[in-house]
């Protein structure tokens, strides 16, 4: 019990922290556009949050893994994040605006890491990954996240998108109020895997395949996270409907976050990611070419379960497996990194150019041909961590 209790803070940043990523993700395109910007400065601020995510979150890594101050580092960076929101309630030029999202995901892109990193040691057992408790735990945050979709949609459509600078300060503040309800933990030094340098970890063909699979697999994604409102939005659904569609893929998400112990034992990870890997491909051709026909779209946001939920779990317990104990963190910032930095930039600069020129759908059918990349990339890590795949 008293373990059980140690992760509620977890949970409560984990929701926090998603109820803001809930509106802020899912409406930044379109308070963008009602503030009179087009598809490639969208694309551009959009891409900022990317941006940060390829330095940032290694940078907050190796300080915490060489401090153990996981802790007071995410409630420094909450309470960065907060102050540089409320400059969001002023006219700012795009340059300007650009800087004050720079400055604000600098400090939040880490703390999802960190927190995973800082929760690893309560959500295993016996050096095991611990799929139930974690599931327990992260589904906090996509109870947080549906909330906040489904209810910024609603509130925008019916007041307009003014209300979303004041929609950022109230989620970050809550973010870090929960930061502040973390215990007060030190991680303890490791001396042996403290003296292995990360760079032998990624020597590792297995290790090398895996980033491989993650960036194609989150890079085919990004079309749903920058470009799936402005989509549905040319395709004539109401901001409602657009909640609405964002909430589906999250009720489906928290059901397997909620359950994944009971499937996870059926397949090894690398098998999960392949399977995953797949549905994404489906999920895309289908966003792609019926997004118009609401049963169809549904269909393919319920494919989330396994393109994001299920993906995002055996993900995690692959870092946890390749980057143990004081490793863990720079682990889970190089995870942030590939998977979602460098991802994130490209799928949002280029999908900003390739819809300017060839609408909005074109940018699904390019995350379709990449997640086949990732199918593939994810068959080089099945049959390294399987040798008798090899023989195939």
């Amino acid at each position: 019990m008293p373990e059980r209790r140690a992760l509620f803070p977890f949970a409560a940043l984990s929701a926090s922290y998603f109820a803001h990523i809930g509106f802020f993700n899912p409406y930044l395109p379109l308070w963008l556009k009602d503030l009179g910007l087009g598809l490639v400065a969208i694309s551009v601020l959009t891409s900022v949050q990317a941006a940060t995510r390829l330095f940032a979150p290694y940078i907050w890594g190796w300080i915490s893994d060489h401090s153990g101050e996981r802790v007071r580092l995410m409630r420094l960076g909450a309470a960065v994040a907060l102050a540089s929101a409320c400059l969001l309630w002023l006219t700012l030029s795009p340059l300007w605006l650009g800087v004050v999202l720079l400055v604000m995901f600098t400090h939040t892109s880490a703390m999802m890491p960190m927190s995973e990193a800082a929760m690893a040691h309560l959500v295993s057992q016996g050096g095991q990954f611990d799929a139930k408790r974690y599931g327990r735990v992260r589904l906090w945050g996509s109870i947080g996240f549906l909330v906040t979709v489904f209810v910024a949609g609603a509130w925008f459509e019916a007041f307009g998108m003014q209300q979303f600078p004041t929609m950022t300060v109230l989620s970050l503040l809550a973010v870090l109020l929960s930061a502040f309800w973390l215990p007060d933990l030190k991680e303890a030094a490791h001396a042996g895997h403290a003296a292995l340098p990360v760079s032998d970890v990624l020597r590792q063909p297995a290790v090398r395949w895996f980033f491989a699979s993650a960036f194609f697999h989150v890079l085919s994604h990004i079309g749903i996270y920058v470009f799936f409102s402005l989509y549905l939005d040319a395709l004539g659904y109401s901001k409602t409907w657009i909640g609405v569609m964002w909430a589906v893929s999250v009720v489906v998400e928290i059901a397997w976050f909620f359950w994944q112990s009971r499937w996870l034992h059926h397949l090894p990870l690398s098998g999960w990611m392949l399977l995953c890997s797949a549905a994404m491909v489906l999920r895309m051709a289908l966003t792609a070419a019926w997004a118009d026909v609401l049963l169809v779209l549904v269909l393919a946001q319920c494919l989330h379960a396994l393109t994001f939920a299920a993906h995002h779990t055996a993900c995690v317990a692959m870092v946890s497996h390749h980057f143990p104990a004081r490793l863990r963190g720079r682990g889970q910032a190089l995870y942030t990194v590939i998977a979602y930095g460098f991802p994130g930039v490209i799928g949002g600069l280029l999908g900003g150019v390739i819809s300017e020129r060839w609408g909005l759908a074109s940018v699904f059918w390019v995350s379709m041909l990449t997640s086949l990349l990732a199918v593939g990339a994810t068959w080089k890590v099945w049959r390294h961590h399987h040798p008798l795949a090899q023989r195939a």
